[in-house]
């Protein structure tokens, strides 16, 4: 039965929405940019705290990206071509910022600075030219940020968080770091990196302010403008897309579902589908594809994504593969990227065996393909 559901479920998000004779295949990948675990010795300082970060794969995996975990991907990444000399392109989702913890602590807890990620690098073993590999990255065709948000954080959360005396985040503030996730604290508290995630209405104008701060950095690092959006753990409200709009962005990348703060009343979801448009005229776009082997160790992950990738095709949609940026990371425990590295070149090679004629696109790429279309 859990086969059938799966087939079900996996030709079901196919079947409205754009559709094209093209063989398609886009890589999204989010949380670039963003602090999650610092190092190995923070980790093992917050499992003597009893905090279980063993539990959660983004905080055993999940951290910068370093010299070695960016000159691994690329490499793999530039091995291969397709049908028009394209290599398989990673759109990186940015965010642009990380808390600043000195600045925070200066103030007693009562006002939040941030840093741009760039300078969150400087602070990171074998990460000084880490910056210097995304820009070359982005020459080769191999990997295209675009926007994620200024941080993976709800800061109005956080910050109430801290002043409130919350025993996880102040440990981990601490070791400079703020990613606990909410299924692994002993405190029941709500998700402290759902960025546009909502309590209360009054904070949606801080969310604001935030979209616009973002905006305005990437485009100082990356000397373009983004063109795609995807909300940190797919929660954002209309406020957000009025916002996004107002600031150029016409693409919102997504999952099955949006979730939708109604404040006290927890979520509101929304089920959208590649081509789709909302009232201003933006476009979303699906992910319908997934290959995430250090969420699931166990699965056979080059069968599944290409699966998926097969389900897409037959109904005459591109395969977005939603990849997070945990699977190549290496600095925390290095297996865990050369394994996944792995698996994901033998993907590669089998998507051009199966599909010879496959084009590999950024998703700026595939939005502008969809609206001339």
């Amino acid at each position: 039965m859990s086969s059938l559901r799966r087939t079900f479920s996996e030709n079901l998000i196919n079947i409205r929405g754009w559709k094209t004779q093209r063989k398609i295949v886009v890589f999204e990948s989010d949380d670039w940019g963003s602090i999650r675990m610092p190092s190995r010795e923070v980790f093992y300082n917050l499992l003597k705290a009893n905090i279980r970060v063993d539990k959660c794969p983004f905080c055993s995996f999940d951290s910068l990206a370093s010299v070695d975990d960016l000159t691994s991907l690329f490499e793999v990444l530039e091995s291969f071509v397709d049908t028009n000399g394209n290599h398989p392109v990673i759109t990186a989702n940015t965010v642009v910022a990380n808390p600043d913890f000195s600045r925070i602590l200066d103030s007693g807890f009562m006002e939040y600075h941030y840093e741009l990620f760039t300078d969150t690098l400087k602070k990171y073993p074998n990460h000084n030219t880490s910056f210097s590999l995304w820009k070359e990255g982005i020459e080769k065709g191999l990997f295209y940020p675009q926007l994620h948000g200024r941080e993976h954080l709800n800061v109005n959360r956080w910050m109430k968080a801290l002043r409130a005396g919350s025993r996880e985040m102040l440990i981990s503030f601490y070791l400079n770091m703020f990613g606990i996730s909410s299924d692994i604290s002993n405190e029941g508290s709500k998700s402290y990196l759902a960025s546009f995630d909502a309590d209360h209405e009054d904070e949606l104008n801080l969310h604001e302010t935030i979209v616009q701060d973002s905006v305005s950095i990437f485009k100082l690092l990356f000397g373009f403008s983004p063109q795609t959006f995807v909300a940190p753990n797919y929660i954002w409200t209309d406020r957000i897309e009025d916002t996004l709009l107002k600031e150029g962005i016409k693409v919102i990348q997504g999952s099955r579902v949006q979730f939708v703060p109604t404040f006290s009343a927890g979520y509101r979801m929304k089920r959208h589908y590649t081509g789709q448009n909302n009232k201003l005229g933006q476009t979303y776009t699906l992910r319908n594809c997934i290959f995430e082997p250090s969420l699931n160790p166990t699965n056979d992950w080059q069968s599944t994504c290409l699966r998926q990738i097969r389900t897409s095709f037959y109904w005459h949609k591109p395969a977005i593969i939603g990849t997070h940026r945990l699977n190549y990371i290496g600095s925390i425990v290095e297996k865990n990227r050369t394994d996944n590295l792995r698996i994901l070149s033998n993907t590669i090679h089998q998507i051009l065996k199966l599909w010879p004629e496959v084009e590999f696109l950024t998703s700026q790429q595939l939005a502008r393909t969809i609206t001339n279309s």
